[in-house]
């Protein structure tokens, strides 16, 4: 099945995000990484994890939410929520993307401001000075 195919059976858009997470099963931590969030379940990374049809509880900070493994294969997990997750409780545990710079790309030269005189004077005293013959050489 194809990517396209996935996203179009969610019930609910997932987030990208790569952040540290307990799953807890049978009163035992583990400790997984949250690869993407929703509001109805989560994908994980991590060792040893439960089988599918396993109940869980995943804690990430305060948030704390009972769920099942629905799929798993390899080190990866996918978990359904009990309770569908609120957006506001979702949105708080994505961090916000990182402002991108503009690029500025402006060329540099002297055009770009009016010369001071003294600029200008050592300007002239610099080309007046130059050890170049000919132009172009």
């Amino acid at each position: 099945m194809d990517e396209s195919a996935i996203s179009q059976n969610r019930r609910s858009r997932r987030s990208n995000v790569l952040l540290t997470a307990i799953l807890e099963v049978g009163g035992a931590a583990l400790p997984v990484k949250l690869r993407n969030l929703s509001a109805n379940g989560a994908l994980l990374q991590g060792e040893k994890l439960p089988v599918a049809g396993t109940p869980v509880r995943f804690v990430r900070n305060e948030l704390c939410v009972d769920g099942r493994v629905i799929w798993g294969q390899g080190k990866y997990a996918g978990i359904a929520f009990a309770e569908r997750l609120q957006p506001d409780v979702v949105l708080r545990h994505i961090p916000p993307p990182k402002p991108r710079m503009k690029p500025d790309f402006r060329r540099p030269g002297l055009a770009c401001r009016e010369l001071s005189p003294d600029e200008f004077r050592l300007l002239e005293s610099w080309l007046a000075t130059a050890p170049v013959p000919h132009l172009g050489e």
